[in-house]
């Protein structure tokens, strides 16, 4: 997205002519159906290795082999991009599957809203989210305020998801804040057709 209140990126995301195996590797990773190729593959394409190697994990979590559903998913992805300011992600992933997931756009805006009154009022029966999504955003939370879930959390989930489920959920948080760190330390700008977020004060 073209928005001068953004600062440039610090890696600027390749275009074309790619040579034949970039082009060939770019178009594999790319989504079926994206209107473009996204500016985080265009920006990993500098390390084509690096970006090869991430499709087969990345294809696993957004792959059918995956146990969590996909609204599950999503909750997790939007509250780790939303926690750590990723608006990139967030933005490309609403776009993509939030509608599939059945997230409403008052839901998508309560998952990005990353303000301490939306974490001290995670039990809210007027919030949009269900107690399920409430659950997953208080992991995301709790993950990334301390590094681990706590006590009174844990069986919480473990009443809700199975020990496989449990895995993937924690390997999905820890995978979005990898990306995340690309999205905001590289500067990916935004893509033109993914929606901006409406937060609350951190």
């Amino acid at each position: 997205m073209s928005d001068s209140s953004l600062p440039p990126p610090r890696i600027e995301p390749r275009a074309p002519p790619y040579d034949p195996d970039l082009e060939a590797l770019l178009q594999r990773i790319t989504p079926p159906g994206a209107p473009s190729v996204l500016a985080l593959f265009r920006t990993l394409a500098h390390h084509p290795v690096l970006a090869e190697r991430m499709t087969g994990w990345g294809g696993f979590l957004l792959g059918r082999k995956a146990t969590l559903t996909l609204r599950d998913r999503e909750i997790v992805i939007g509250r780790v991009c939303a926690r750590c300011g990723a608006e990139y992600e967030w933005g490309v992933h609403v776009a993509a599957f939030a509608e599939a997931a059945g997230l409403t756009p008052e839901q998508n805006t309560a998952i990005a809203d990353s303000g301490a009154a939306l974490r001290q009022a995670q039990g809210d029966r007027d919030s949009p989210l269900t107690a399920r999504d409430r659950l997953l955003t208080r992991m995301v939370d709790e993950l990334h305020d301390s590094g681990t879930v706590s006590d009174a959390l844990w069986p919480q989930l473990a009443a809700l998801w199975s020990t496989q489920q449990l895995l993937e959920l924690l390997m999905l948080a820890g995978w979005y804040h990898a990306i995340a760190y690309v999205c905001n330390a590289a500067r990916v700008p935004l893509e033109p057709w993914a929606p901006r977020w409406q937060r609350g004060t951190v």
